[in-house]
């Protein structure tokens, strides 16, 4: 799966999350109905962060992902392909190591970091495979990887709502919030077209992790997947 079977290259895609770097972590609050805390806590336990440790946090748009691995004493470098994020983000937080990279050609030496975790990016990158390839690449042996994304929800009923909302209310409600409701559009757009669990869980397996496991969050509307180098 990539941007372009939704029609966007991957300047229109930075350029959108620009134009949402303002208001980008209040709306998300707002569209997940304070979900998104929980998700997050739930990346932090997974990628069980320890002082001396350096991750690398890709997606990280403001940096609001990174704090938490800084508070369990270890140090983490927010990556992000959007300049207006992390603008906002070095702001907002200046002490962070604000990086700007593509997934798909990270900036950084090989087997450098204990741990990658990517959250609600991995959706926007032109080519999943070859971005988790170069994950991979820059993650020491033994290292692991964290994805937390968007998914299929497993009960049938649920899905069918949650579908509804993704197309029709979510924009409705972007439109009150967001600086740039139109890009709330390709969001659900692209969380429609995006792998289920078990086809994600095969991406990462294929790019070469091993130890390739998911659990889902909130009935999976989010899956939370976990691997090793």
């Amino acid at each position: 799966m990539s941007r372009a079977s939704l029609d966007k290259q991957p300047h229109e895609v930075a350029a959108m999350f620009d134009e949402v770097s303002e208001r980008y972590d209040v709306t998300n609050d707002v569209l997940s109905l304070g979900q998104d805390r929980r998700w997050r806590r739930a990346v932090v336990a997974a990628v069980d962060a320890h002082a001396g440790q350096l991750l690398l946090d890709l997606a990280a748009g403001t940096g609001t992902s990174s704090v938490p691995f800084v508070v369990a004493g270890a140090t983490a470098v927010p990556c992000d392909f959007s300049i207006g994020m992390l603008s906002v983000g070095k702001r907002a937080r200046p002490r962070l190591p604000f990086v700007g990279g593509d997934a798909l050609l990270l900036p950084f030496g090989s087997e450098t970091f204990d741990a990658v975790t990517i959250s609600f990016g991995l959706r926007n990158v032109a080519d999943t495979s070859a971005a988790l390839t170069e994950m991979l690449r820059v993650t020491k042996p033994g290292g692991r990887l964290v994805v937390c994304e968007f998914s299929s929800p497993t009960y049938p009923p649920f899905r069918k709502v949650y579908a509804e909302y993704l197309m029709k209310a979510l924009p409705a409600v972007a439109r009150r919030v967001s600086s740039s409701p139109e890009s709330y559009v390709y969001l659900a757009e692209s969380i429609q077209a995006w792998p289920d669990q078990h086809q994600l869980a095969s991406i990462i397996t294929a790019a070469g992790w091993r130890s390739v496991e998911f659990r889902n969050l909130t009935g999976g509307v989010v899956a939370l997947h976990r691997a090793t180098r």
